[in-house]
């Protein structure tokens, strides 16, 4: 997502400095090889430091804008001993970049929030409003990431927005995401593993819609609130298989497996407040994305 974002902020003529620590949770070659077209480019710069525990002053010094998108993902991997990774670069990595902001002219401070901060919500769609239960450790740390950042916003004026992202996909996602597996399988003709019965449903959205709601949370005043992010386009596991299937022309092998412990039901979110606030309105429909992303996948593994 990162990747995403820089360009767009350097095709607006902006200064683009990254932030990594590179940590193991996938290949770091995947991590670099997204960045591969930005590290020689004339106004990007990478620091490869640790939020949580490398001193933060120097780098947001001088800094308009801080677009917080770093942090431990995955629902399944966030029970256990693992949790302690968590509340380290979730947790403690949001708390020392809000304090090292603190008393600098920073324009917009924009935090990536998840749509796990809510769990397992009944009525649908799910605004805002609706409070928020965690079904996961993720969840857990997304949502106290969150509440930091609306505390140093009432407290010392950094004026935080958090972004909560339905279930983000496009090109160089994770690949851990569905999408992603399910791509990648297909092409390889390996088995694809399903949680549950497949009827699970999300809102699924697309990376540049994502990255069009950054933009506009940059500029709009906007501070001190959070919103949904989604792309409208609700649909079950089962269906995206189909299209997948479609997509490579290919027939899935189609495993299902026990649902997975912090995994929600359904999700679909209430973007009202984010058209109203940002002019958001998503514009990738998921037919579209998903071919996109089944191309890079296709370029990524070198299949056909």
């Amino acid at each position: 997502m990162g990747s995403h974002l820089a360009e767009a902020l350097i095709s607006q003529g902006h200064q683009v400095t990254g932030v990594d620590c590179f940590t193991d949770y996938y290949a770091e070659r995947l991590k670099r090889r997204n960045i591969e077209h930005l590290v020689d480019a004339p106004r990007f710069s990478l620091l490869e430091i640790d939020l949580a525990t490398d001193a933060l002053e120097p780098v947001v010094a001088g800094i308009e804008f801080i677009f917080h998108e770093a942090g431990q993902p995955g629902v399944r991997g966030s029970w256990g001993q693992s949790f302690e990774s968590y509340l380290h670069d979730n947790v403690l990595a949001t708390q020392r970049l809000l304090e090292a902001s603190k008393g600098l002219p920073i324009r917009r401070f924009v935090y990536a929030s998840s749509s796990s901060v809510y769990g397992d919500i009944a009525e649908l769609p799910i605004s805002e409003l609706a409070l928020p239960q965690p079904n996961s450790p993720y969840g857990v740390t997304k949502l106290a990431a969150e509440h930091l950042g609306l505390l140093y916003w009432r407290n010392y004026g950094i004026p935080v927005v958090a972004l909560r992202y339905f279930t983000v996909y496009g090109p160089r996602q994770r690949p851990d995401m569905a999408f992603h597996k399910f791509i990648k399988a297909a092409f390889l003709g390996e088995a694809i593993a399903v949680y549950g019965d497949g009827e699970q449903t999300r809102d699924f959205t697309y990376i540049s819609d994502i990255i069009a709601a950054n933009l506009a949370a940059a500029e709009a005043p906007c501070a001190g609130q959070v919103m949904n992010i989604a792309g409208g386009s609700r649909v079950s596991v089962s269906h995206v298989l189909d299209l997948v299937g479609r997509s490579v022309r290919r027939l899935l092998n189609v495993q299902h497996e026990p649902a997975q412990k912090g995994d929600v039901r359904h999700t679909f979110a209430d973007t009202g407040r984010a058209r109203s606030a940002l002019g958001f309105a998503p514009e990738v429909p998921l037919e579209k994305g998903l071919q996109a992303e089944v191309a890079w996948v296709k370029e990524l593994y070198g299949v056909d």
